[in-house]
């Protein structure tokens, strides 16, 4: 089977040309059962235009196919189902789900937008996604203020579908499977391939895709031309009207269903559809950055006065004579279609082509309208071809129902389980205590004094409140308070011999206490100021005071030998910047003299033995360093001058000397 299956879709099924193996042993799945998302679809690529002598290639690849619970619409492929998550009908769905209301299809979120006369997202063109996002918002925003200002009997009179439609919410295909192909795959067909009157008789619908099959035509070469395809007055072959307005685009086609045999380059026969006519328009209506049509906007804040809006004013009414006046030259071919899908959104976009107008040719009440079942872009010839053969393309999916049951299964029993084990116990932070919260208010003013080196404040805050002098910070376990659990910890790691200084002679803080690290305060000083300033708390309190051998305290240092070599390192550091300022200005001096020298022509008296003589262009260089562009073109200006003035001198001196011998 899985040979026969292989062959069978090695390339897509087109509805109306189906294999009569096929077609034998198909039959109709329980529609109750919705497929699952998780499938395999043939997808034709994406072409960016139609084929040349009007076709559309009908082949096509293989990818994943996902839907939507929610809105019960399903997709090609990740993308769009990723562009419907963010589209304003999803959105609507989900406030309504919030609102326990009954979520709604796309065609009467199409309706209830119309009333709007604004444009959704996705109408008009996806890969416009920064100029629609602030029409998306502000779509949305005002269709649920308009309902929140309703009543429950007018949103139940206005807003919910009137007569509910036959399969509103459910996926929009009929599923079948057949016994040539494994169990776990199933074939979908759009249900608006069917009239009302064949969709009401499920059991007969084998019977009706039977009718509907269509042998393909050959391709016949036009009387007295090349190129070209004939565009017949009677259709041979049944067809269809497709049309697609927004955002000032409109594209209409008038397709064949019998499918067409051509050749590839390599021979091989491959499936086309024939096009029978085709029309696109584009004008400016839609007003940029903003979203919406004019006038729709004139409608909500009044007429603009502008240049722009004028504009759009004009290509509206123009755009909609144009598509009135296609219609009705193509009102015959219209006329003999089986099926007319039309996409069109907001009021004014419905109004150009169902009117009421004179002699209209499309009607609201007709049965053969259709919407797309699908997601649609821009509308443009290319974007009807991909509809056309996405609506005539059998839909593959491959589902393991036995998986599904099983991971089902599974699921269910982990959902029990977890209902049924009782909820971890979570213990309470406990509230602190009295003595804490005076511990961390304690910690919090002593280390802001020690960080500004306010020795006085320090000891006075310790002597007012009856502090320890080696008072622990609190919390301990926090990294700051673990390397210095002390005030004179954190004063010797921020190098503040002042405080160190105030807190070992008057506070009497020990200076051998250890952090949680195993060091002393000492260890953690970091300048010789800081080291310095335990030197002289060990000269004024002695030796027996404290175990400075155990706090790695230097011997005593008095107060006068710090003052001193402090001192005497300050006359050394002044001596040293004092040299180095003679060097340097001694250095400029010599710069400048040289440099009037040369601007002057002359050169300094004496010349060192063994000097190398420099160029001029090096003299030139050296002359000009230092110089901004502005002095240096000066400069060349002069020099060039001198130079001029020296030949013309020359020149009236050689005259005059040789005139007299002549």
């Amino acid at each position: 089977m899985s040979g026969k299956a292989d062959e069978l879709l090695k390339r897509p099924l087109y509805v109306f040309d189906l294999p009569r193996e096929l077609l034998v042993t198909l039959h109709l799945k329980n529609s109750s059962a919705p497929q699952q998302t998780t499938e395999t679809e043939t997808i034709p690529p994406r072409s960016n235009g139609v084929a040349t002598g009007a076709t559309g290639q009908l082949e096509g690849t293989t990818k994943a196919s996902t839907s939507c619970v929610l809105c019960g619409a399903n997709f090609l492929n990740v993308q769009e189902q990723r562009r419907h998550v963010k589209s304003d009908w999803h959105s609507y769905n989900l406030k309504q789900k919030l609102k326990r209301f009954a979520p709604v299809d796309e065609n009467e979120f199409e309706k209830l937008v119309g009333e709007l006369d604004e444009s959704i997202s996705g109408s008009e063109s996806l890969s416009e996604s920064d100029d629609d996002n602030d029409t998306k918002e502000s779509t949305l925003t005002a269709l649920l203020k308009k309902q929140a200002n309703l009543k429950d009997g007018e949103y139940d009179a206005d807003v919910a579908p009137r007569k509910p439609k036959r399969g509103s919410g459910k996926s929009p295909l009929l599923w079948f499977s057949t016994s040539l192909l494994p169990s776990y795959t199933s074939l979908g067909i759009y249900k608006a391939l069917f009239t009302d009157t064949e969709q009401e008789e499920e059991s007969h619908i084998l019977d009706v895709l039977r009718s509907k099959q269509l042998p393909p035509t050959p391709p016949k070469t036009p009387q007295g031309t090349t190129n070209g395809v004939p565009l017949p007055s009677t259709p041979a072959s049944p067809q269809i009207f497709l049309c697609m307005i927004g955002g000032g685009h409109f594209a209409a086609m008038i397709v064949s269903l019998a499918p067409k045999i051509g050749k590839k380059p390599g021979g091989v026969d491959e499936r086309q559809a024939t096009v029978i006519a085709h029309k696109t328009f584009h004008r400016y209506t839609t007003r940029r950055k903003q979203g919406g049509s004019q006038s729709a906007n004139d409608s909500a804040k009044g007429a603009a006065h502008s240049a722009g809006s004028s504009l759009r004013r004009y290509n509206e009414v123009a755009l909609e004579a144009e598509i009135r006046a296609l219609l009705a030259e193509w009102k015959e071919m219209i006329r003999q279609s089986q099926l007319i899908f039309a996409r069109a959104t907001g009021s004014t976009n419905r109004r150009t082509l169902f009117g009421p107008y004179d002699d209209q040719v499309l009607r609201h009440n007709d049965p053969r309208n259709r919407s797309f079942p699908f997601s649609t872009r821009r509308a443009t010839q290319a974007e009807l071809m991909r509809a056309f053969i996405e609506l005539t393309r059998v839909q593959v999916s491959q589902v393991d129902e036995a998986a599904l049951a099983a991971a089902a299964a599974v699921e269910a029993t982990k959902d029990a389980a977890s209902k049924a084990s009782p909820t971890p116990f979570k213990p309470s932070t406990a509230k602190p205590s009295k003595e804490e919260e005076a511990s961390s208010l304690h910690t919090s003013q002593l280390q802001a004094l020690i960080r500004r080196s306010k020795a006085p404040a320090v000891i006075s805050y310790i002597s007012n409140n009856a502090l320890s002098p080696d008072f622990i910070f609190h919390p301990a376990s926090t990294q700051a308070n673990h390397h210095a659990p002390t005030p004179l910890h954190l004063a010797a790691s921020i190098n503040s011999p002042a405080v160190i200084l105030a807190l070992l002679t008057k506070a009497g803080a020990n200076p051998s206490n250890f952090n949680g690290e195993g060091k002393p305060p000492f260890d953690l000083a970091g300048d010789r100021g800081s080291r310095d300033a335990f030197r002289v708390a060990r000269s004024e309190l002695g030796e027996y005071r404290w175990d400075w051998t155990a706090a790695h305290v230097p011997p005593a240092l008095s107060k006068a030998e710090a003052d001193k070599r402090e001192g005497r390192e300050r006359l050394d550091a002044e001596k040293t910047e004092g040299e180095r300022r003679k060097a340097e200005t001694e250095r400029l001096r010599r710069e400048t003299e040289m440099g009037a020298y040369a601007q002057q022509g002359k050169k300094p008296a004496g010349r060192a033995l063994g000097a190398v003589e420099k160029t001029g262009a090096e003299r030139r260089e050296e002359e000009a360093r230092g110089m901004t562009p502005e002095m240096r073109t000066r400069l060349e200006r002069e020099r060039r001058a001198r130079a001029a003035e020296e030949r013309i001198r020359r020149m009236a001196g050689g005259v005059g000397g040789g005139g007299p011998g002549r």
